[in-house]
């Protein structure tokens, strides 16, 4: 389900956004450690299977931890991670995040 707030027409000239649907999802995680990945989906405004994929390139890549909690899952960032655009390689995944997240808790 694409949520409606997400949506923009091509006439408007936002059908781009400058972030990537993969700090999109990291974003998400970073605001609420224990979001169900179908929320993910709605917020960022893409499929679920979507949202899966895109968590577990960042696992592959050592960006994100994924914790077991009893039946849910508990997303922990790995912060200090470079970015991976030779562009960007200087900086951290923190220099994106945590400006993004305002009075939310971000783990480490």
């Amino acid at each position: 389900m694409v949520s409606m707030a997400h949506k923009h027409s091509e006439a408007d000239g936002a059908g781009w956004t400058f972030l990537t649907n993969h700090s999109h999802v990291l974003i998400c995680i970073a605001k609420q450690p224990d979001i169900r990945l179908s929320e993910v989906a709605s917020l960022v405004g893409i499929g679920e299977r979507s949202v899966h994929r895109i968590v577990h390139d960042l696992e592959s890549a050592g960006y994100l931890q994924v914790i077991k909690e009893g039946r849910r899952n508990v997303y922990r960032i790995d912060l200090d991670q470079p970015l991976r655009h030779p562009l960007e390689a200087d900086h951290h995944v923190r220099a994106v995040i945590t400006p993004l997240v305002r009075k939310s808790k971000v783990t480490k």
